[in-house]
């Protein structure tokens, strides 16, 4: 594991410790990454890990109590590690990379437009924080920690790191255009490391999901057989882990003639002979089920114009249904940047995970569209995409989007949501936008119901839109103008789309 946060820490925020592994057979080499720990040398970020793991692989490799054979694993930055490599020459035998990607813009730092605020700044802080301490600046650190524990990070945070650590990722990503590819770097493994044998790990409510998924796709795209488990989980918890699962892959790959399979009963996300699961949001059950499936639902969207009034006016209809309905409408959502929608939950929160929302759906600039009382069970695979026309009367706004399950008890549980930013004189005009929401695997039940919410902020999980055109840049200050926007319901749709394209 090659890693930039002090190597006696080792993951174990979620892997067992290395002396478990170590117990079962293997030797475990944890480095810090060049110019981190005790490790010499200037942190560039992602860019000099190719040469440096490419270095660490031939040392490995010739060190007595290796027999030749070497596995890597790690998640998020720790993931990317193992895929950044020089040439086709050194490369691991088996590795096990989670929650990571390798386009910086998609897969580390925004989406739909939008920089991750609380998470991109709260991770530089992090690493600003650890290069204060490197270097004896006890001042910064305590600077950057009271910042984080009193929220102050969320206003001033890029100051900070403009200040404590200029050089840094996650300041010169703030410095770029999230919605456009130019000066963002994606990066390109050796190609013959798709084909090496691969156990990818994502969560439904971790912001690299993404990444994980292209990796899959690329990995089979180009041959290879990689594994694939899926959790409901966020970036932290992964509510017990899959290292009974790492082991046996390495096992089985590193070791000759041992002992792959586990006597006694394992779980099935633990299985060495399933090679893709994924866990269901809501009943917690592991499936055996690929990516590209899709459960291929749509709904419509309608409502008489009070859906952001009352959380009950909107609806969500089946698409065979229309008929009995009429047309979808029109409805207007107001942000007042004094109280601008929170935030709350899901992949981009600090409070990742599934949460309650039925306080924001309560509030008048949430615009809910529910379906009808379920009388049979259905399951949605795949990636919600919601598809419809709207416009602003400033030239600027953001839609951001929740999909709950309305519980028979009258609480709304948020599942995954969404965000998508416009900007420039554009937005004043009537317009097909698209919001892409997290994917998901999620049962619902008889009783309830299937709700999408729409606001026109998510702080602090991005930026609040000042309604000028310009990009956000943190939280709402003098210069935010209240942005109303038209909804036109008359095309609009929410449909279930597969999360990544069949081979």
């Amino acid at each position: 594991m090659r890693q930039p946060y002090g190597r006696a820490i080792a993951s174990t925020v979620c892997y067992a410790h290395p002396q478990w592994y170590a117990q079962h057979g293997f030797a475990v080499v944890v480095q810090d990454v060049r110019g981190r720990g005790d490790s010499q040398g200037h942190f560039r970020g992602f860019s000099q890990e190719a040469a440096d793991g490419t270095s660490t692989l031939a040392w490995v490799r010739a060190q007595s109590w290796c027999n030749g054979r070497v596995g890597s694993y790690g998640f998020s930055y720790q993931g990317l590690t193992q895929l950044l490599l020089a040439s086709d020459a050194q490369l691991p035998d088996a590795l096990a990379p989670a929650m990571a990607g390798l386009d910086e813009r998609r897969h580390w730092a925004s989406e739909g437009g939008c920089h991750w605020w609380a998470l991109g700044l709260g991770w530089g802080l992090q690493l600003a924080a650890q290069a204060c301490q490197r270097r004896g600046d006890h001042e910064g650190w305590w600077e950057i920690r009271r910042s984080l524990e009193s929220g102050d990070f969320l206003r001033h945070g890029q100051a900070l790191l403009e200040r404590l650590d200029p050089d840094g990722m996650a300041a010169a990503w703030l410095q770029l255009d999230p919605a456009e590819a130019e000066g963002w770097r994606r990066h390109e493994p050796p190609a013959a490391l798709w084909r090496r044998p691969m156990l990818l790990i994502g969560g439904w409510h971790d912001p690299h999901l993404l990444g994980v998924l292209d990796l899959w796709q690329r990995a089979r795209a180009a041959g290879g057989e990689p594994w694939l488990r899926l959790g409901a989980w966020s970036h932290l918890q992964w509510n017990g882990g899959l290292d009974q699962l790492q082991l046996a892959f390495f096992r089985h790959h590193l070791m000759t003639g041992s002992e792959t399979i586990a006597a006694g009963p394992v779980p099935l996300p633990q299985q060495l002979s399933i090679g893709t699961a994924l866990q269901n949001i809501a009943t917690e059950q592991w499936e055996p089920l690929e990516p590209t499936a899709c459960s291929d639902q749509r709904w419509l969207l309608c409502s008489s114009g009070l859906a952001a009034v009352d959380a009950a006016e909107g609806q969500l209809i089946a698409t065979d249904s229309r008929a009995t309905h009429g047309e979808g409408g029109r409805c207007t959502i107001v942000h007042d940047p004094w109280r601008p929608l929170p935030g709350r939950g899901g992949h981009l929160g600090l409070d990742a995970g599934g949460v309650l929302r039925t306080d924001l759906d309560q509030r008048s600039d949430v615009a809910c569209f529910s379906s009808g009382v379920l009388d049979q069970p259905i399951t949605l695979l795949g990636q919600p995409v919601l598809e419809l026309e709207a416009m602003a009367d400033q030239p600027g706004f953001d839609l951001c989007a929740a999909l709950s399950v309305v519980q028979s008890d009258g609480q709304v549980r948020q599942c995954s949501s969404g965000v998508a930013r416009w900007l420039g004189h554009s937005c004043q005009t009537m317009a097909p936008r698209r919001v892409e929401l997290q994917p998901l695997l999620l049962t619902l039940q008889p009783g309830e119901r299937l709700r999408l919410s729409l606001g026109l902020a998510a702080w602090p999980q991005i930026a609040v839109n000042p309604g000028d055109g310009t990009l956000p840049r943190g939280a709402a200050g003098p210069q935010h103008r209240v942005i109303s926007v038209e909804l036109n319901l008359g095309s609009a749709s929410l449909s279930i789309q597969p999360m990544v394209g069949a081979n």
